[in-house]
């Protein structure tokens, strides 16, 4: 992904309950609904060895990122996360300010 000024980024760090049943098939869904959006650029999720999740999340813009947060679906699987999936989890949403990148491939064809 190529990062870009006005891109909106949502880091989303969660812990999973220990009977988190049904989070894997219902984060499936969610993605692919992600994907489907207007503006949708990427997600990526890591887990680290301590069991904290982290997924980062970017739409072109803070309208398609506000349109994903209040999507009647995505806030339902919000509900059904506090409710049964999560232990803990916090958000933080940043709009890129400055945005480089650098691809060695790319530079070697050149």
């Amino acid at each position: 992904m190529q990062p870009e000024v006005g891109q909106v980024v949502t880091v989303f760090r969660s812990r999973l309950r220990d009977d988190a049943d049904g989070y894997a098939d219902d984060a499936r869904a969610i993605a692919a609904l992600a994907r489907t959006m207007p503006g949708y650029v990427e997600h990526k999720g890591f887990t680290a060895d301590d069991g904290e999740r982290v997924t980062l999340v970017t739409f072109a813009d803070q309208p398609s990122h506000d349109a994903w947060r209040d999507h009647p679906e995505h806030r339902a699987a919000m509900r059904r996360g506090s409710a049964g999936y999560y232990e803990t989890y916090s958000i933080q949403v940043g709009v890129t300010r400055y945005a480089s990148a650098f691809d060695l491939s790319s530079e070697s064809s050149a």
